[in-house]
Parts: structure tokens; sequence; C-alpha cells
């Protein structure tokens, strides 16, 4: 017999019910208050929690339940996530994780390629170089299929240490006790490419992602840039007040973006004076989403950056998180998203000034943004 205790479809009802009482509405006006399919919901949460005579997994059901909620929506843009996914994204949303503060790669065969080592991380306090190779990490060889377990065998809480085998530049292996840590992860790569060209890479719209773009717009300037290239592939978007700081920091002044949520009521972002006058181009494919994309469908429309790549999805909505009780959340598009002069990208997604795919055989895409820059 199922023991009777407060589960998480319990929960579901509960606070249903409790919600309706603080605004003064009745058990018996459960219907009449949600309607027909919102008292059924709670209808069918307490007969399971009631009379359901197998063994099940509360977590598992409440987390089902709350899925297929979401999916019928019919938004493609909205979603559940569970205690630990939620959890694991407000994580990465802070372009911080816990770790030792290395880019690796998995082409060798014995271990894990460190191909950067992050300034002031753990693993540059430990003496850890770039060109080295992790071997065994707490003792477990890395080599083989292996080395593609080395990543999760690295991570912990902060303060905890994992004891890394090293075989250095000079062949000569050695042990290195590092101690994780919680390590900025930079979103933005930069350089000078040839014909003085700054090259700025975005991997995301996360915390601090304004003030990174920024500060490397601002270094290849001084290094003498006459024009960028801003590579928004593979990006995902983020937080509206990151691609609203980085338009305001690029664009001249005049509205640069426009919110509109399901009530109808409008909110209009405006750009300040100070601009980066150059000519721009944006780099695009068809995993450039929502923030992206109108990072560079607003630089388009004010004239100062032409677009290079793949069509885009034209994702014009903005997803809102709510945490839950149990401490999963839901994430449901709650705003329709427009340029400043009030454009939307649903169902269109850029205009692209140049259409052009990858081959395989180097960066097409970056090659027609040179030429545009330098024609």
């Amino acid at each position: 017999m199922k023991r009777r205790r407060f589960t998480g479809l319990h929960l579901l009802a509960v606070v249903l019910v409790t919600a309706l009482l603080c605004v003064g509405v009745g058990y018996l006006a459960l219907r009449s208050y949600l309607g027909d399919y919102g008292a059924s919901l709670v209808r069918a949460v307490k007969l399971v929690e009631d009379s359901f005579v197998g063994e099940y997994d509360e977590t598992a059901a409440v987390d089902a339940a709350l899925e297929a909620l979401v999916d019928g929506l019919g938004d493609r843009w909205s979603y559940y996530l569970t205690e630990e996914e939620y959890a694991a994204q407000n994580q990465r949303r802070t372009n911080q994780y816990v770790g030792i503060g290395v880019t690796i790669t998995y082409e060798r065969e014995d271990g894990l390629l460190i191909q950067s080592v992050t300034a002031g991380g753990p693993a540059e306090t430990a003496g850890l170089l770039a060109g080295e190779v992790i071997t065994a990490v707490n003792g477990t060889s890395l080599a083989g299929e292996t080395r593609y377990d080395g990543v999760t065998l690295i991570q912990g809480e902060a303060g905890t240490t994992v004891s890394l085998e090293i075989l250095g530049i000079d062949g000569a292996s050695r042990t290195v006790t590092v101690e994780l840590a919680s390590v900025d992860s930079d979103p933005v790569v930069s350089q000078m490419l040839e014909g003085n060209v700054g090259y700025v890479a975005l991997a995301n719209f996360y915390d601090n992602s304004a003030r990174y773009l920024e500060e490397a717009v601002t270094n290849l300037q001084d290094q003498g840039a006459q024009a960028l290239v801003f590579d928004m592939r593979n990006n995902g978007g983020g937080y509206l007040n990151q691609l609203t700081d980085m338009l305001d920091f690029l664009l001249p002044e005049g509205p640069v973006f426009l919110t509109r949520d399901k009530a109808g009521h409008e909110e209009v972002t405006y750009s300040d004076a100070a601009c980066v006058d150059l000519p721009m181009v944006v780099l695009v494919n068809a995993d450039t989403y929502s923030a992206a994309e109108f990072f560079a469908a607003e630089l388009q429309e004010w004239g100062v950056a032409q677009i290079v790549g793949e069509p885009t999805s034209g994702k014009g909505y903005s997803q809102q998180t709510f945490a839950l009780p149990h401490g999963g959340a839901i994430a449901i598009s709650t705003a329709s998203y427009f340029t400043g002069s009030g454009t939307s990208l649903i169902g269109t997604g850029l205009t692209l000034d140049r259409e052009v795919y990858l081959t395989g055989e180097g960066d097409a895409q970056l090659e027609a943004a040179l030429e545009l820059l330098n024609g």
C-alpha cells in the first residue's frame, strides 16, 4: 500500500487551492474560477494522490505533467525545466562555471588536450599549460573513448580538489592537484584580421556579455581596426538587457528595440548619441536565434552593417522563466520583439545581404564578409 505523504502531485493541488483561497475564492468555486480545464487538472492530481494504487515516482509524474502542459501550447519557444535543469540553466546564464579553467579538445587519443588556460584560473595557478594533455583524473585513465567522460570527472563543488595526471609538452608526466573554483566564462573571442578588420565572435547574450563585447571592440579600435565583423553564428540569444546595452554602445541616438506584451503595452528602448562609427558585417546561420537575430537586424536597419550567412528562423517572442514551488520552472512566451522601427522577424527571419553556405573547406561566410568590407 502506498504510504501517504506530501508528494509532488499533492503539492500541485495544494498550491492551486491555496492560491484560490488567497484571492477569496472557495474550493467550491474552483471550476468557475479556473474553468473546466483548470479544474480538471486539479481533479486529476487529487485522484492520483487519493486513489492510485500502483507505485510511481512523484517527481517523474510531476515533471511529465508540466512538460506536457507546456508542450500543449504548441509554441516551439516555450519549455519546461526540471529542478536540475533549472539550476543548470541559472548557472550557465551567469557566464560562470565551477571547474579548473581550461578549454580542451578531444583530438588526442591519450587524453584531453589543453587548448587554452584561463588567466587567473585554478589551472594556471597549478601550472597547467596549453598544449599539455590531461591523461587521468583521480586515477581514472582518459585514454581512448574514456576521454569523452573527462569533463564530467573533473566537475565538482567549488573548493574541492581533483588529482590530474599531466603529460607535459616535453613528454614528461607529472601529477597535479587542482582546486575547483568558480571561473568566469568569457563569451567573446576577438582578433585582428588582415586589412585592419576586427573580428568579434559572441557565444551568448547572458550576464556580462555586453561588457565583454564592448571591451573587445574598444581593444580592436585601439589596435587600429577600420571595420568590424560580428560572428553571431550558433548564438542562441539570452537576456534583453545585454542586447540593448550592445546596441546602445554601437548605434547612434534613436529607438533600437521595441517589446509588446499580451495586453498590448509597448516599451521602446533608445540609444544615446555615442556610437562606433565603423562599417560592419554580421555573420549568421540557421542556429542564430532571438537576441542574436535582432542584433543583426538592428545594425542592418540603421545602415551600419550588412548580414552574411544562412536564413534564420525568425524568433520574435521573448520567454519569461517562472520558478515553480517544487523547484522546477516553466519558460513561456510573454512578449513580442520588434526592431526600433517596429519590424517583426516572425515568419521571415533576417534579410540577408549575401546568402552564403559553408562547404566544409575554409570559412566561406567570413571570406564573403571580408570581401564586402574590403571591396
